[in-house]
């Protein structure tokens, strides 16, 4: 398994977060954002105890493959 990292958030402060990232093990992605820590928005969704809720800016959308027409 190896993880590829797709981006980084162009606009994040130190250039840590958000990232995309591509398992090419599973052919899913894993997203690092930042933590949903808001109760009140947290209580509208229906999210299983092995779950997690992570926020992720719309800018970051361009280094999905599906979106820029890339593999």
């Amino acid at each position: 398994m190896a993880l590829h990292m797709l981006g980084k958030d162009p606009e994040s402060p130190e250039g840590k977060s958000p990232t995309v990232y591509y398992d090419d093990a599973t052919g899913n992605y894993l997203l690092q954002g930042w933590k949903v820590l808001d109760s009140e928005r947290l209580a509208q969704m229906d999210i299983p105890e092995h779950e997690t809720v992570i926020e992720f800016p719309r800018r970051m959308m361009q280094f999905f493959p599906e979106v820029t027409g890339g593999s």
